[in-house]
């Protein structure tokens, strides 16, 4: 059953609100579907609308607080300034996570076929709503919800292959694509990736050799020297101790900001979108 409870969020400037909903998700516990929390922002508008599936990183959807993320609230609204709706799913605290960057990749609670079938029951679910139009979905991701873009968009699943709702494009912010390149990527829809020159959390190279072993229609990417994993927020780079370095296998990775690389990635980002929603 679908729950909608109405949450007003006042910010400096217009008031803006933000549905919760719950969904299900195709995973299963105990025999029942998944059910997803998730936020609704609505582009103005009186007739259905493209709207972009959001995917958290694997420290979650909200703030230290326990609030809305400063970054989904940021992207959420950037993108109804578009005209389009957006969708912000919760994968871990339905399942009785907080985070998921400390956990090992071997032993974590929520995988990426976990949430591979959150992001397709999303994308079913909202073919199904009036306000949206089911031809122009968007899948959205950033590190660990970039890994499940590709997770959510490669034919080689069976669960990919089957599904009635095909997103229009995808766009993945500085994926893990190890897996979906030994797994063999095969494109469902156009995907754009942003990646940092310098990040040794989730490294280019996997990336590149994924793109570059495609034959057919090949994933754009777009690389920024200088940029560490997280680019696109305005937070200084640290250095993360609790969270293996992907490169050297040692204890810490950079995350942080780079002024020149969000601008850049979000001007690609919205030129991209508005191109792939025509």
């Amino acid at each position: 059953m679908l729950r909608i409870a109405l949450l007003l969020v006042f910010a400096v400037g217009p008031v803006w609100a933000q549905l919760r909903i719950e969904f299900p998700s195709l995973d299963q516990q105990d025999g029942r579907p998944v059910q997803l929390a998730a936020y609704w922002m609505a582009a103005a508008s009186d007739k259905p609308r493209p709207t972009v599936v959001m995917l958290h990183g694997c420290g979650g959807i909200y703030d230290r607080k326990g609030v809305l993320s400063q970054r989904m609230r940021d992207y959420a609204t950037l993108f109804n300034a578009n005209g389009w709706h957006a969708l912000m799913v919760d994968s871990l605290t339905p399942r009785g996570e907080l985070e998921l960057c400390t956990q090992k990749y071997s032993t974590r609670a929520v995988t990426q076929t976990n949430r591979r079938r959150d992001a397709i029951g999303a994308l079913q679910w909202l073919a199904l709503q009036p306000a949206v139009d089911p031809r122009r979905l968007v899948l959205l991701g950033w590190s660990n919800g970039g890994s499940t873009v590709l997770a959510s968009t490669n034919m080689s699943s069976p669960e990919v292959e089957k599904s009635p709702v095909i997103p229009r494009a995808a766009v993945a912010f500085y994926p893990g694509c190890e897996s979906e390149r030994k797994r063999g990527y095969k494109p469902q829809t156009q995907l754009l990736m942003l990646l940092g020159g310098l990040d040794d959390w989730t490294p280019t190279a996997p990336c590149q050799e994924m793109v570059d072993g495609l034959k057919a229609v090949k994933p754009e990417i777009e690389v920024y020297s200088g940029a560490h994993h997280g680019f696109d927020t305005i937070l200084p780079v640290r250095v993360r101790t609790d969270v293996t370095n992907a490169i050297s296998g040692e204890q810490g990775v950079h995350v942080g900001g780079n002024a020149e690389a969000m601008k850049r990635s979000r001007e690609r980002l919205i030129n991209f979108l508005t191109d792939q929603l025509k």
